[in-house]
């Protein structure tokens, strides 16, 4: 089948959805009709015929009260036993009036109470009353004539009470039929409903599988054939219009892939081949290393040497000119010589691979400060350290952070005498070590300039140094998996901070 002509996926789901919607709208309709007829049905029954009910029978009683309190008046003369009479019209009239409210939709049975007021009425004004009114003015008991002649007034009363009730019972027996029917009729929308439902999810479900899932899921397994490595596998599309373009585009990746890859050979062998480069050219780095550390030594020392010499012997002889000269000679050798231990040492970290031990700082910051003492001595200097804990380093490497940065703080001190600070607190998974003093600071923005290598801040003549210093501590701080930096945000001096992983069994521990 031309693509054109296919449906898209995106036109297959919404037709889905369409149906599906269309369908439920519908049900939606059925149900709420048969659901509002089931309401109507029980609202006729719980709130007009039931209390109807209540209230009929709250009326015969109120009237039966009526009858029981007029011929005990009647037999007995007693005024008291006329109370349930008095309350009795009371309770009618009550009784009468919320009728009257419930049985607007039933005019049989407003016809009906209509006759049973009419009655009730009659038996008072007939026989009630005249007989009450005899009785008040005698002082006696009502002849027994008379009270027959008012059981046959009442009982045209209950005549009509009975009417009502037969009225409101068959009115009752329409209602609850009425409400079983739409009740039955809810169950039947309901199961209707479901089986509809279930047809049409089991529908959508079987042509969406046909038309949508199994061509994706065969394309998943051709694309699954090509990431293992199956190249030259060709993509065969099938399906909605989406999941062949889909396949087309995987074919056009897949070509693409083999274009790469026979670029990436070439690649590769071409970085074979740098790589031989960069193993000779290491290899020829370690020797300039050791000429650096050995053969360049030796003229600089003879140099140094034949320099203090002719210093030693010519002083004060030559001009003050030559001993000028002679004096930059051998500070310029000796720089050289540091400058040159120092670019070792620079280069040798990561180089040379040491196993890490487990040491304590604290030992470690002994040693620095031990390899420190003349300098300490000589500045007067006060130097406090925390606790330290116990990390995984090549010691060698560690000592010469801690000298360096101690180191520096004397270096670079104010007219007080040093005062520094080591400090350490964790942060999660590293030790976060601090070496703050009281020096002349660090402005800001050279927050980064100064692990530069040979960056300098100051003059040679203030302050001696070769600007390689803070960048080895970088560089063996980063080589043991943690940062360095300084705190900008102290207001006097200066303040370095690096970090340290903590130790597994300290996480363990922890945790």
């Amino acid at each position: 089948m031309d693509d054109t002509k296919r449906w898209p996926l995106r036109r297959i789901i919404n037709v889905s959805l369409m149906a599906l919607a269309v369908f439920l709208l519908a049900a939606l309709v059925v149900g709420g009709l048969a659901l509002s007829r089931l309401a109507n049905a029980r609202t006729t029954v719980v709130q007009r015929i039931d209390p109807a009910l209540q209230q009929s029978l709250l009326l015969e009683s109120a009237l039966v009260d009526q009858e029981t309190g007029v011929r005990g008046y009647a037999l007995g003369a007693d005024e008291d036993v006329l109370n349930p009479y008095i309350i009795g019209v009371t309770a009618q009239n009550t009784a009468a009036a919320r009728l009257h409210g419930l049985l607007g939709d039933l005019p049989d049975a407003e016809t009906q109470l209509t006759r049973v007021a009419e009655r009730a009425g009659e038996w008072r004004e007939a026989y009630a009353q005249p007989t009450i009114a005899e009785i008040a003015r005698t002082r006696q008991p009502a002849p027994s004539t008379s009270v027959e002649q008012g059981k046959e007034y009442f009982d045209r009363v209950r005549d009509a009470l009975d009417g009502l009730q037969e009225r409101l019972d068959s009115a009752r027996v329409n209602a609850t039929n009425t409400l079983d029917g739409a009740a039955t009729t809810v169950n039947v929308v309901l199961l209707g409903i479901a089986a509809v439902f279930a047809l049409i999810i089991a529908a959508l479900a079987v042509g969406l599988r046909r038309a949508a899932i199994r061509p994706i899921s065969r394309l998943a397994e051709e694309v699954r054939v090509v990431a293992r490595g199956d190249f030259e596998h060709p993509v065969e599309p099938s399906g909605p219009r989406e999941v062949r373009e889909l396949g087309a585009d995987v074919n056009v990746m897949r070509q693409r892939i083999l274009q790469e890859l026979s670029a990436l050979k070439v690649a590769h062998t071409e970085l074979d081949r740098r790589s031989t480069d960069l193993e000779r050219s290491n290899s020829e780095l370690e020797q300039f290393a050791y000429v650096a550390s050995h053969d360049l030594q030796e003229p600089l020392r003879k140099v140094a040497s034949f320099c203090q010499l002719l210093e030693r012997r010519y002083k004060r002889q030559l001009d003050e000119r030559a001993d000028q000269y002679i004096a930059f000679a051998v500070d310029g050798a000796k720089r050289m010589q540091i400058l040159i231990n120092d670019l070792l040492a620079f280069s040798r970290v990561g180089r040379i691979v040491r196993d890490p031990v487990l040491v304590s700082c604290d030992a470690v910051l002994e040693q620095a400060l031990a390899n420190l003492s003349y300098s300490i001595e000589q500045t007067g200097a006060d130097i406090d350290a925390d606790p330290l804990p116990r990390v995984s380093a090549e010691v060698p490497l560690l000592t010469t952070v801690f000298q360096n940065l101690v180191g520096n703080a004397l270096k670079f001190h104010g007219e007080q005498p040093p005062k520094v600070r080591v400090t350490v607190r964790r942060d999660g998974d590293f030790w976060e070590f601090a070496v703050a003093d009281n020096g002349i600071g660090i402005d800001d923005d050279y927050a980064e300039r100064i692990f530069v290598i040979f960056q300098r801040l100051h003059n040679k003549a203030d302050y001696p140094g070769t600007g390689i210093g803070l960048a080895m501590c970088r560089k063996i701080v980063e080589y043991h998996g943690g940062r360095i930096w300084l705190d900008t945000s102290v207001e006097s001096g200066s303040r370095f901070c690096f970090t340290l992983p903590v130790l597994d069994e300290d996480k363990e521990t922890d945790g």
